[in-house]
């Protein structure tokens, strides 16, 4: 466990990732996100280094994602020069934002040249994040094998799969008990446990 402010160990005995500049931005960008993993997964970095964004084809990755999992640009010989893993973060948030993506409905991007990045509430839920980007990274790789001219899932049903096992009105999954209309315990997307300030 580190601290937020200046990255420094707060609990543990072994030492920070050496990708903790890139996991501090992303939390500090990323409210809701209390875990960060970095994979170099075989699917989802193939689409990372090809600088290809995942489309959403099919409900698989509806359930998981909101909207294609996005790339980001090259970072430029300055970036890499200076502060590298910061600006490897810097380069995911850009991707976010006001203006882009929310980082709740798609809690993964893929860096380009490099690999993918996962976050979510709880380690747990970072985990299965990045387990299900490199699944959707796989079944997408296969379908444009297939199908080279494969369109998008169409929007609308996009939307359906994704709120059925997302936030308040998810009807995806088991409920937490026998009562009606107790929450899916699919939809854990509750108040984060975020590292130490």
């Amino acid at each position: 466990v580190v601290g937020l402010a200046d990255g420094a160990p707060r609990a543990g005995s072994l030492r920070p990732s050496s990708d903790t500049p890139t996991h501090l931005v992303l939390y500090r960008a990323f409210p809701l996100a209390a875990a960060v993993i970095h994979t170099h997964s075989p699917s989802a970095s193939s689409w990372a280094q090809a600088r290809r964004a995942i489309t959403c084809l099919g409900t698989t990755h509806a359930d998981h994602f909101g909207d294609a999992i996005p790339v980001t640009r090259d970072l430029s010989f300055d970036e890499i020069g200076s502060d590298y893993t910061a600006n490897t973060g810097r380069v995911i948030t850009e991707l976010f934002g006001p203006a882009g993506l929310d980082p709740t409905r798609v809690p993964a991007a893929l860096v380009a040249g490099h690999g993918p990045f996962a976050w979510g509430a709880t380690p747990a839920v970072a985990l299965e994040n990045a387990v299900a980007l490199e699944l959707v990274a796989s079944m997408a790789l296969a379908t444009l094998q297939l199908r080279p001219e494969a369109p998008p899932l169409d929007a609308s049903l996009l939307a359906h799969h994704h709120a059925r096992k997302h936030g308040p009105s998810a009807t995806y999954g088991q409920t937490t008990s026998a009562t009606a209309g107790d929450r899916p315990t699919a939809s854990r997307r509750s108040a984060p446990r975020r590292p130490t300030e």
